[in-house]
Formats: structure tokens, C-alpha cells, sequence
């Protein structure tokens, strides 16, 4: 049991106000974006994709710190979200000022806070390291921690170093897609920036794997339920990868497929950071955390049930119009019906096969209920029937404490 610190109840309402205010700060710069990126004439909707991500990042990273101001993942989350929004809202003025030539008062303070990005690579992956109470796991990892601030802080300081070149040379250029060109294209006396750029982020990439690392041997030792919470960061990480491999995979392969296809996959891209925002507040809150397993024995399920329908559905429509003497729009509705008529069968097979790998609470619940009621087909004594019915709640719900009550007869 932990002892309470003394005064800190006082210090409550102070970083409660401070995250009321950030979050605020937050909502007030993702809803700036849209006029200043209407004003730059990039289109409304031209810069939605961060406010698609991050917003919802802020929204996490509010309510872990207004719940547990004590835990500094819910002001990372916070931090994050503010800096990449700072940067989208300002990148437009900037464009304005430098690519439009507007004449418009603070044309280098919005250069500079454009330049806020790298701020991600601040706040994000302490998260992982800090997951899920905020703290180190050792000692050992405070030099680590320190070291992967170090380079990080020096990639911002770079980055701010070849603003200040440019600015102080009276040479800013931007780029057709948005950025700055000393940047972007680096040359001249900037051009060392892409020495750094080929030496940090390799490094930093080594501390991220390092961070998931430790992760992954935490594991063995976590008791039942931070493995349950770790159990949300990983399913949270695997389903952001997911999203994000899907919307490169249709950027490249896919230039040909329809809008409406293009646009979910360009969604499910720009917001693969917020599943892993809020598997990570789920987590820490522990909010519904023991329904993991059933999401994802369900998501499993239902993802192995679609890949074998899509194969049996494109097989049939192969079979019944190019080798059976049938019109393809009567092969397509044939596939469908038959599709349509196996697929609560397989779903069921697939399912149990799952959840007795990835839920076996569940598959073993099922296979107690089971025997119980083979059970009460032939049971006549009611005295055993309920014995043999606390003890198949007990097996399956695990309940501190099961009593049965048996109405007298009238």
C-alpha cells in the first residue's frame, strides 16, 4: 500500500486547471486549422488528417491527466497533441507569408512554430517506456531515457539552428508540398542538416526498438493484470501497423482504385497513432481492461473469417463464369448466396478454434456450461443439482463467494 504524500491533495485542483487548459489549448488549435488552411488556399479539408490523429490523442491525453495528474503519459499525449497541432495550424500562415507573399505581421513566429514537429519524437515514445504508471522500470533506464532526450533535443536544435540560417540570410523558401526548402532540400551552408537527419534517426529508430523491447521482457513477469494492460499496447500497436501498412499499400498499389476506397485507407493511415492513444488510456484508466481477450479472439476471429470468404467468394465467381456455362452477373449472385449461406457456420468453427487459444476463460467457461447441462439431462436429486450448479459457476465465473436458493414448494 502506497502512503499519500502530504500537501498533495492541495496541489489537485492546480494540475486539474492545467489540464482543463491544455486540452483547451488543443480543441482552439485544431480548430484553427481549417480557416487558416482556407485563407492559404490548401482547401478546408486540406490539413483534416492531423486534426483527424491528434485531436483525439489530446482528448486521451486530457482525461489520464485529469484522472491521474501524478502520471506523466497523460501530459505527454497532451504535449504531443499541441505540438503537432501548433504545426499544422501554423504551417499555412507561414505558407501565406513565404510561398503567397502576403504581407502579414509575424511571418517568422509562424515559421518557427511550424517547425514544431519534431516535438512528436519527444513525447511519443516515452510513452512505451513509461507505460503504464508513469515510471521507469529501473534505475538502469534512466541513462537511456536521458540519452534518447539528448538526441532528440538535438534534432530540434538543429532543425531551429537552420531556421535561424535561413531567416538571418533572408532566403526562405517553401516548397510546393508545404515544407521549408532549407530543409527539405538542404544545400549550401545548410546542407549539414542532412548529415545529422542520416545520423539521428537511425538512432532514434534503436531506442524505439529498445523501448518495445523492454516491453516484451516485462511480460514474463507482469503479474495478471498489467499483463492485461500490456495486452491493450500491443493489440493497440498491431492494429495501428495494420492501419498504417494498409494505407501505404493502397497509396502505392491502389492509385487506380475508386475515391471511396482511397479515402477510407487514407484514414485508416492518419489515424493508426489514435488507436494506440486510446488502447494506452484504456489501459492506464484500466477501463473495461479485462475485455481485451474478447476483442481480440472476436477481431481475429472475424478477420480469419473474412479471408477465408473472400477466397471462397472469388473461387466461386471464378468457377461459376469462367469454367460452368453461367453469365457473370448470375456466377456473382450464385458466389454471394453461397457465401452468405457458410458464413455463421464458419464463423462459429473459427471462433471456437480461437477463443480456445486466445481465450481460454471463455472457451473454458463454455466447455463447464457444457458439461452442466449434459449433466442435468439425467439428474433427478435436487440436492445435487444444486452442488453440481455452484460448482459449475464456480469453474467458470471464479465468484468470491456462491450461494443457491431453492424456493419451497407451495
Amino acid at each position: 500500500m502506497t502512503a499519500a504524500v502530504p500537501g498533495s491533495r492541495r496541489f489537485r485542483p492546480g494540475l486539474e486547471a492545467a489540464a482543463n487548459g491544455a486540452g483547451i489549448l488543443v480543441l482552439v488549435l485544431a480548430v484553427a486549422v481549417f480557416p487558416v488552411s482556407a485563407l492559404a488556399q490548401q482547401g478546408v479539408l486540406s490539413n483534416a488528417n492531423q486534426v483527424v490523429m491528434f485531436l483525439p490523442i489530446g482528448a486521451v491525453g486530457l482525461v489520464v491527466a485529469r484522472r491521474l495528474p501524478r502520471n506523466p503519459i497523460g501530459w505527454l499525449l497532451l504535449a504531443c497533441a499541441a505540438g503537432a497541432l501548433l504545426s499544422a495550424a501554423a504551417g499555412p500562415y507561414a505558407w501565406l507569408v513565404y510561398r503567397l507573399g502576403h504581407r502579414l505581421p509575424l511571418g517568422p513566429l509562424a515559421l518557427v512554430l511550424a517547425m514544431s514537429w519534431p516535438t512528436l519524437y519527444l513525447t511519443l515514445p516515452p510513452v512505451i517506456l513509461l507505460f503504464p504508471d508513469g515510471t521507469l522500470p529501473s534505475r538502469r533506464w534512466r541513462p537511456v531515457l536521458r540519452a534518447y532526450l539528448a538526441v532528440t533535443v538535438g534534432l530540434l536544435l538543429s532543425v531551429y539552428a537552420v531556421l535561424a540560417i535561413t531567416l538571418a540570410s533572408g532566403t526562405v523558401r517553401i516548397d510546393a508540398s508545404g515544407d521549408l526548402t532549407a530543409l527539405d532540400s538542404p544545400s549550401g551552408n545548410t546542407a549539414w542538416i542532412s548529415a545529422v537527419v542520416t545520423v539521428v534517426f537511425p538512432v532514434m529508430a534503436a531506442f524505439w526498438l529498445a523501448f518495445l523491447g523492454r516491453l516484451a521482457l516485462s511480460w514474463r513477469r507482469a503479474a495478471r493484470e498489467r499483463r492485461q494492460q500490456l495486452k491493450w499496447l500491443l493489440s493497440g500497436t498491431a492494429a495501428s501497423l495494420a492501419c498504417g501498412l494498409i494505407g501505404i499499400f493502397t497509396g502505392v498499389f491502389g492509385s487506380h482504385a475508386p475515391a471511396a476506397v482511397q479515402a477510407i485507407a487514407g484514414f485508416l493511415n492518419d489515424s493508426s497513432f489514435v488507436v494506440v492513444a486510446v488502447c494506452v488510456g484504456v489501459a492506464i484508466l484500466k477501463y473495461r481492461l479485462y475485455d481485451i481477450d474478447r476483442i481480440i479472439s472476436r477481431t481475429l476471429a472475424y478477420a480469419i473469417v473474412t479471408g477465408l470468404l473472400i477466397g471462397v467468394y472469388v473461387g466461386l465467381v471464378t468457377l461459376t463464369t469462367s469454367v460452368l456455362p453461367f453469365t457473370s452477373t448470375v456466377g456473382v449472385a450464385l458466389s454471394t448466396l453461397a457465401a452468405a449461406a457458410i458464413f455463421n457456420p464458419v464463423r462459429r468453427r473459427v471462433q471456437h478454434a480461437v477463443d480456445r487459444r486466445f481465450n481460454r476463460a471463455r472457451y473454458d467457461a463454455g466447455q463447464t456450461v457444457a458439461v452442466f447441462a449434459a449433466q442435468l439431462k439425467d439428474a433427478v436429486d435436487l440436492d445435487s443439482i444444486g452442488n453440481d450448479l455452484a460448482e459449475a459457476v464456480d469453474q467458470a465465473l471464479e465468484p468470491a463467494h456462491v450461494s443457491v436458493w431453492i424456493s419451497p414448494q407451495r
